[in-house]
């Protein structure tokens, strides 16, 4: 967890580029990334330098050659530790007109991460010297020696794109990906995939998942060549997005993910089909595609135009059998009443295996969106298997459900696991790790709890009686409060006296008017 200090340090950074003209949020994330790319380039040659002296060998590696670039300026001169001691105006010089050809052209994956393949059409946009002189002073202050401060970091940074109020689509709820996370359990066996990765979030998570929950992992070469080569994989069309996600792999200690360029609903999935064991996702829905645009292997699955049916199609297509899934979706998909809706809710139940459906409080994406989502969580079988599917109905996550999303506990009471149990108000506010602890008890206790509670289960004959409606309000008995009446004898006695005094006044007013 950052300190307040290192906030403040990220801050300031975030400060320097808009009082310096860049107010563009993503531009100012996707500068910080470039930056953060080349310094840790100058991070690995010096390693590599380290490595051939304490051998006395020639450097394995070189990731700067030798000798001058094509503008005659020293390879040397390149290095971040090298130019951060120039006088603004070279130094402006340097990383303009020679660090960024560098990284378009001349870098050959030295530092053993795929985001070198992805700097293909990298842009230098820092405005003026002084800008770029300040923000490398400050950057160079940042201790990031090690992995978790450096996966803070840029998750700090990145979440300076959400409350900027803008592009902050790109983004799901960190605590949000840590429970889909938490409920499908990568281990060190997984291969897992993100169809629209964005900035890689539930790849990072997936990641630090497995390095918390089997710290033996990289004592075994396989399972560590498996981890850092094999394990993470990532769509996106946007090349920005690319960038950003692989520094974010990066920083978080994977060096070499599989982040490439594919729009995922235009593509036919020949070569990923059956791949994957795991997928988490929660991609765009944008409305409607054309047919012409849609990949045909989709299409074979689900006929419709409908992007979050598409996408559900393309998770079962990705996945391997025996592979699952844990998915956003917007509501819609759970009740749709389309043909396409209702196959493709039927195709999950009982050709595959619906495991449970999650409904989000209507608030989790906002500012940026107020609709209603769930998370889908199933396991591809072709074969069926649905017995019971179990529902949730979370009601809060731990922050406002209004444009502010301001955190409404302590933040050691916040997220998935807090530090320790939740009390019955706190439970009203977090309802996060209650629904971790009830979706592992699913096969279990769940099975017995009533329709009236916040968790219960639900056959598969009766959601296929309901034309595999999937929303939770279909199946929710609501609990009619029991009204206390008095006994008959004195309600009849209440009645009596009443009686008694309205004659009694009547005889009053008459006694009244005779006068």
């Amino acid at each position: 967890m950052l300190t307040g200090e290192l906030r403040s340090q990220i801050d300031a950074i975030w400060n320097a580029f808009w009082t310096g003209g860049i107010s563009n949020p993503l531009e100012v994330i996707e500068q910080l990334t470039y930056l953060l790319f080349i310094k840790r380039l100058d991070d690995a040659h010096t390693l590599e330098e380290s490595k051939a002296l304490l051998l006395k060998k020639p450097m394995a590696a070189r990731i700067f050659p030798e000798g001058r670039d094509e503008r005659g300026r020293p390879f040397e001169d390149l290095r971040w530790s090298r130019f951060r001691n120039f006088a603004p105006a070279e130094m402006y010089v340097v990383v303009g007109e020679h660090v960024f050809p560098f990284l378009r052209t001349g870098l050959r994956q030295g530092d053993g991460s795929t985001y070198a393949l992805h700097m293909k059409d990298a842009r230098f946009t820092i405005p003026t010297p002084g800008l770029l002189a300040k923000v490398v002073d400050l950057l160079d202050d940042v201790p990031m020696d090690d992995r978790d401060t450096k996966g803070d970091v840029y998750e700090y940074m990145l979440g300076k794109i959400a409350s900027a109020g803008q592009n902050g689509q790109f983004r799901t709820p960190r605590h949000i990906i840590q429970l889909m996370v938490a409920m499908t359990a990568p281990s060190p066996k997984d291969t897992i995939c993100d169809p629209a990765s964005g900035t890689c979030g539930f790849l990072v998570a997936a990641a630090e998942h497995v390095r918390e929950q089997y710290p033996d992992l990289f004592q075994d070469e396989l399972a560590r060549a498996h981890f850092h080569h094999a394990m993470f994989h990532g769509y996106d069309f946007d090349n920005t997005m690319l960038r950003i996600g692989s520094m974010n792999m990066a920083l978080h200690g994977v060096d070499n993910p599989d982040i490439r360029y594919k729009d995922s609903l235009a593509q036919d999935h020949a070569g990923d089909e059956e791949k994957y064991s795991l997928i988490l996702a929660n991609p765009p829905f944008a409305g409607s595609l054309d047919y012409e645009n849609t990949a045909k292997d989709l299409l074979a699955l689900v006929k419709t135009k409908k992007t979050e049916l598409l996408f559900l199609a393309l998770f079962l297509r990705l996945l391997k059998p025996g592979g699952r899934a844990a998915v956003i979706v917007p509501d819609g998909v759970l009740f749709g009443s389309s043909k396409a809706h209702k196959e493709l809710r039927r195709m999950i139940v009982e050709e595959h295996k619906l495991d449970g459906v999650l409904s989000l409080p209507s608030g989790t994406f906002k500012p940026y969106a107020g609709v209603s989502t769930a998370v889908l969580l199933f396991t591809k079988t072709n074969s069926g298997g649905t017995d019971h599917v179990w529902f949730y109905d979370m009601r809060a996550d731990g922050w406002s459900l209004d444009d502010k999303r301001q955190p409404l506990l302590a933040p050691e009471l916040l997220g998935v696991r807090p530090a320790r149990a939740l009390d019955e108000a706190e439970h009203a506010k977090n309802n996060l790790p209650d629904a971790l602890a009830r979706w592992a008890d699913r096969t279990g206790g769940e099975r017995s709890r009533p329709r009236t509670a916040q968790s219960f289960c639900i056959p598969r004959a009766d959601i296929a009686a309901q034309g595999y409606d999937l929303s939770i309000n279909r199946y929710r008995e609501v609990v009619h409060e029991a009204v206390e009446h008095e006994a008959p004898q004195v309600i009849l006695a209440r009645l009596r006296a009443l009686e008694d005094e309205i004659l009694e006044g009547m005889e009053t007013l008459e006694g009244m008017l005779g006068r």
